[in-house]
């Protein structure tokens, strides 16, 4: 079978019928089509459009049915309304099937305002008949011959036609189809080409042309499109596929039409969301829509269908063959996308790091798809992904400030991208874009300007290394990620402590004292590295114990205490300058006792 070619893009230009988004087709005329739609409190709403006037005419009734003309028919439980909707002002009385064929009754379809019924017979088998209101007066006729009778179904009609599936009991189910002349709506009719098919589901679907009859049925675990020409009396099969939910919508001209209603909803890919046209002369398909939802034949042949396709969008098609190849055009338009389309999105211009998480908000026209957010480090390039996936309706999507390599986020500029994917493969990838800035308040031992306090640890060789760290959301713990090596040598310093920032910049720094007693600092760059080591002066020998990093005297920078060997506890206030960051002249915190601590 050769793949299907996609038909030329509808223009929606001439759909200036609104359609509500939630609507349903469920019936099609020469002047209009009926609609069916969710009322709110777990029932249906029915109406009729007039394509010639745009306007919308409310229907009695809690069901509709497919009548396959401008008679729009509906039902409340036992009774059904026929009205034409040609001339919307004159009702018609119900018709009560269990008053006029007792309480076992159930309706089949109906065709105009012929309504099917089914009624157990004394054996329990079924008749069929048909009724037909006129002058205030319920005609009603048996037309079904046999004895054996279990079900029927209308599957499609035409104005000279109604095309049924039937089934009976003989020792074992038996399925047969046939073809009931409905002679202009009169109390006469005949059936024609009554022959046995193959089992077909309770769901079956079909079109009906002067040329084919065409049907469902599911052999095994596949189902079947049956084609049945009215010409020379042959019949081929198509096999579809899988599901049991694939529908034939109709005949037009020398192709019949299917697809798997109900894609739009889906997470899961699937080639037959879209409705295809199949030839039946050689072996070409056409894709003419996206998806479809519903469908329902109109009495010249054409066919309605509620779906969309990506270039235009969601509305009611009419398909039809006016050039030999069946083409759609949108006829009514609920003015929504087919395409994936973000309808909003929140991202912090400002993205404060010391919360808890940060938080983006996206809504997206459908659910059904997963989310890719990227953000990048603009200095670095690194990246952070966080995704979220189907169902996605009004999602808040919380950021920890990792990134991809397990290491905090840093502060400053970043990028980020949010990339839409639909779970049922209608449409592309679709995707929003902008910038914002990281921003946190600043840490005396963050070397790496992220936020979290950095681990420094020298080995027995004299390497120092630094372990960032970052405080885990879900666990409450604190993670080592990272270890980079600073520089090898540190052996000749006794002494190693984090200083916080000496430099009056967003970095930490070091200090470091020698054996010599000199004290050194290491600016931090802010990216974990550190510039030449500055000496802070000499002298520094004379404490076995140096802390430094806290502001202990509130003017906002990090100050300096040691420990001498009487056990005293001295101050040096830091003093803003990075050549020389505490003050010579020392403060005595303490007379001693402190040579006890570590």
């Amino acid at each position: 079978v050769a793949a299907p070619v996609t038909a030329a893009p509808a223009q929606p230009r001439g759909a200036t019928v609104a359609l509500p988004t939630d609507a349903e087709v469920v019936s099609a005329g020469a002047t209009g089509f009926m609609t069916s739609r969710p009322d709110g409190a777990g029932g249906e709403s029915l109406a009729w459009t007039d394509l010639a006037t745009e306007t919308t005419t409310p229907l009695p009734g809690s069901v509709g049915h497919d009548s396959h003309s401008d008679v729009a028919v509906t039902s409340d439980g036992a009774t059904y309304h026929t009205q034409d909707m040609t001339t919307p002002g004159t009702p018609t009385p119900g018709i009560d099937l269990t008053k006029e064929l007792g309480p076992d009754a159930a309706f089949v379809g109906a065709v105009g305002n012929l309504l099917f019924a089914t009624k157990p017979d004394s054996y329990g088998k079924l008749d069929l008949y048909r009724l037909f209101p006129s002058g205030g007066t319920v005609h009603k006729q048996k037309i079904s011959y046999g004895t054996r009778n279990t079900g029927y179904r209308i599957v499609a009609s035409s104005a000279a036609d109604a095309f049924i599936l039937g089934t009976a009991e003989n020792g074992g189910t038996s399925y047969f189809s046939t073809t009931y002349k409905l002679s202009g709506g009169a109390l006469g009719g005949l059936y024609d080409h009554t022959r046995p098919v193959g089992k077909w589901p309770a769901n079956a679907t079909g079109g009906i042309s002067s040329a084919y009859q065409v049907w469902t049925e599911r052999a095994s675990t596949t189902t079947e499109a049956v084609v049945y020409n009215r010409a020379d009396h042959t019949t081929e099969r198509f096999p579809l596929g899988s599901h049991e939910d694939l529908a034939v919508a109709g005949v037009v001209g020398h192709w019949f039409l299917y697809g798997l209603p109900g894609g739009i909803r889906e997470s899961t890919t699937n080639p037959l969301y879209s409705l295809t046209a199949r030839s039946l002369t050689d072996a070409s398909q056409v894709k003419l829509l996206d998806h479809v939802t519903s469908s329902a034949v109109a009495p010249d042949g054409s066919v309605l269908v509620r779906g969309g396709t990506v270039a235009e969008g969601e509305g009611l098609y009419r398909i039809s063959d006016a050039g030999g190849t069946p083409t759609a055009t949108m006829i009514a338009s609920t003015g929504a996308p087919t395409a994936l389309q973000f309808v909003t999105h929140e991202v912090p211009g400002v993205m404060d790091g010391d919360q808890n998480a940060i938080w983006t908000a996206w809504a997206l026209s459908r659910p059904n798809v997963s989310l890719t957010l990227t953000l990048r480090h603009v200095p670095t390039g690194r990246t952070s992904t966080q995704r979220a996936f189907l169902p996605l309706t009004g999602e808040r999507i919380p950021w920890n400030g990792v990134m991809d390599d397990d290491a905090p986020a840093p502060n400053g500029d970043y990028t980020w991208e949010a990339v839409a994917t639909p779970g049922n493969g209608i449409g592309g990838p679709v995707a929003v874009s902008g910038s914002s800035r990281l921003v946190r308040r600043a840490n005396a031992h963050d070397f790496t300007d992220n936020g979290s306090a950095d681990v420094l640890a020298r080995d027995a060789s004299g390497t120092l290394w630094r372990d960032d760290t970052y405080d885990h959301l879900a666990a409450g713990e604190l993670f080592a990620v990272n270890r980079v090596k600073v520089g090898a040598g540190f052996q000749a310093y006794g002494v190693i402590e984090g200083a916080g920032d000496l430099a009056g910049g967003p970095a930490a720094d070091f200090v470091a004292r020698d054996s010599s007693g000199v004290l050194w600092s290491f600016l931090g760059k802010g990216d974990g590295t550190f510039a030449n080591r500055t000496g802070a002066g000499g002298g520094w020998n004379a404490y076995n114990k140096i802390a430094a990093g806290s502001d202990l005297t509130g003017d906002g920078r990090p100050d300096l205490v040691a420990v001498d060997a009487a056990g005293a506890l001295w101050l040096h206030k830091a003093t803003g300058d990075w050549k020389a960051p505490f003050a010579v002249a020392r403060v005595k915190l303490a007379a001693g006792g402190f040579n006890t601590y570590d």
